[in-house]
């Protein structure tokens, strides 16, 4: 059985073909198409006759909203080659024309499109917020690709909508090129993901933005993301009906999405939604497992930035940890540190938690308790796969007594010397065990070279020694692990900061190149060596802000 982001289509809109063992892609934009009729089309849609005014949806799941294309003379600032090719089909050479362009502008809308926001609600910073919403995002329709995928590509920055706050509904140039950058290099690195195919960027549509809340906003340039999911279902999507008491909306959308999106799960029964709640639980738990193994830290972590699909949705104010610190919190706007690194899962726990609240005017009392029971699970579910997420990056893969103190201690060592996280490990996976008490040998590894100077070093290579023989664990076995887990390069935020101050001048090959360098992030690159990606952070970039201001 495929996973839910891989569900077969009855009916497949295949505009590709295989000639022998070849795929071959659409290089004419005007030949692609969207599914005719979308499955999210079965839901309550507002028809919304006003369109672009805030107001309070009832009884809706999503409303109908056409796009505000952007003006002036646009720029095409990336595409990702992978998006387009392997999940809509797409020839890399569409990227060049003026109607991909306009397509991602939101002024060209393929057959098939049916353009609606969607509606939600959400905790935010443990606070209900009540209706939030895609305030200036619009699913744009349904693409079924060649190998039966189903892709819903979203525009982000598209124009106001009936959840638009502050009457908004654009986005700027540097949040865009985060988001399209990380997403793309997330995906590559093996964290579950939404994905982003292009963006593009107006010369002459500006907005404000007081980036810092400091009271001095500036006119920063419009732009807009194309972000594809297989949905784009978020835990406050089920809340925001439980708030409102709309049982039997909530119940349309629960069983649509297990029907579309979890179909293994359809023919449970009456502990469908047991399953149901199990299965979303797992999924973002091993997701936020493989965030900790990557040093990546989201930000902003409401439940209305939680997808029920198991995928990192929403990039803002993230960041990869440089120097280790487990108390890493990349948002200005976070002055609590509710969303630390370090805190991330037990996050991701107190919102399944809520969840699990919003969920029960469509369950019965055994189906309460039994979710209650499968809650009761979760903490040591996480731990576990965050513990095993770090002993695979030290290149072990059974769990024994005492691994947990091994792995808490080099962190422990980590933070104490203030040695770079993805650098220390990839340092790691790149000596050889013989030489990690030689002075000589980690001079020359910039990251290592901080961490020897702790004084429980050595006891720590010693016991992790120790815990290679106990698994029989060669030094090239070791090794070769190590690297395919152990990225050369990550997105830091000093390398997007110089790609963004470049693209502010319409100079867009940093960003080009980045998404070059992180589709191989394990992988060294000549170029990139010599950009310094894999070198210790310039000073200057230790004292990087960043905001929910996008």
């Amino acid at each position: 059985m495929r996973r839910a982001f891989c569900v077969l289509a009855a009916v497949m809109n295949q505009q590709s073909y295989k000639v022998g063992n070849t795929m071959k892609t659409i290089k004419d934009l005007k030949e692609w198409k969207f599914k005719s009729s979308p499955s999210y089309a079965e839901l309550p849609i507002d028809e919304n006759p006003e369109y672009n005014v805030p107001m309070a949806v009832k009884n809706a799941v999503f409303s109908k909203v056409p796009t505000e294309p952007l003006v002036g003379t646009l720029h095409l600032v990336c595409a990702s080659e992978d998006a387009l090719r392997d999940l809509l089909d797409l020839d890399p050479v569409v990227a060049d024309t003026e109607e991909f362009v306009n397509f991602v502008a939101g002024k060209y809308h393929p057959e098939g499109s049916l353009t609606v926001s969607h509606r939600y609600g959400g905790y935010q910073f443990g606070f209900w917020s009540d209706q939030l919403g895609d305030g200036r995002a619009h699913i744009l329709g349904e693409y079924v690709n060649s190998k039966g995928e189903i892709w819903q590509p979203q525009l982000k920055g598209s124009g106001e909508t009936p959840y638009s706050r502050f009457s908004d509904g654009r986005a700027v140039l540097r949040s865009s090129i985060r988001e399209m950058v990380a997403s793309e290099a997330c995906h590559h690195l093996g964290i579950p993901t939404t994905r982003a195919a292009a963006l593009v960027v107006s010369d002459d549509h500006k907005v404000w933005r007081d980036k810092m809340y400091t009271g001095a906003a500036r006119q920063e340039r419009a732009a807009i993301v194309m972000r594809l999911a297989p949905a784009w279902y978020r835990l406050g999507s089920i809340e925001i009906l439980d708030k409102r008491k709309e049982p039997n909306t909530m119940k349309t959308l629960v069983d649509f999405i297990i029907k579309h999106h979890f179909p293994e799960i359809e023919t449970s029964g009456e502990d469908k939604y047991v399953k149901w709640y199990t299965e979303i639980a797992h999924r973002n738990l091993n997701m936020v497992a493989t965030w900790q193994g990557f040093g990546f830290t989201h930000g902003v972590l409401n439940t209305d930035n939680v997808s029920v699909l198991g995928l990192t949705i929403d990039y803002g104010p993230y960041g990869f940890i440089d120097y280790y610190n487990k108390h890493f919190v990349p948002n200005t706007s976070d002055d609590m540190g509710r969303y630390a690194f370090n805190k991330q899962p037990e996050i991701i726990l107190w919102n399944l938690g809520k969840f699990a609240e919003a969920l029960q005017p469509i369950l019965n009392e055994d189906q309460k308790q039994k979710i209650k029971d499968v809650r009761s699970t979760l903490e040591d579910y996480v731990n576990k796969r965050v513990l095993s997420t770090y002993l695979r990056k030290l290149g072990l893969e059974e769990m024994l007594d005492g691994d947990q103190n091994l792995v808490d201690d080099v962190l422990q060592l980590m933070e104490q010397t203030m040695a770079d996280f993805t650098g220390t490990f990839r340092q790691l996976a790149e000596v050889d065990n013989k030489d990690l008490l030689d002075k000589s040998v980690l001079e020359s590894q910039w990251s290592l070279n901080k961490i020897r100077e702790a004084s429980r070093w050595e006891e720590w290579v010693k016991r992790y020694r120790q815990r290679l023989e106990k698994e029989n664990v060669s030094e090239d076995v070791r090794r070769n692990r190590m690297l395919k887990v152990n990225p050369v390069y990550v997105p830091r935020n000093w390398i997007l900061q110089e790609a963004i101050a470049d693209a502010e001048k319409n100079n867009f090959e940093k960003v080009r190149f980045l998404l070059k360098v992180l589709r191989t992030p394990y992988d060294v690159d000549e170029e990139a060596e010599k950009r310094g990606y894999s070198s210790q952070p310039p000073s200057w970039s230790y004292g990087l802000k960043l905001s929910c201001s996008s």
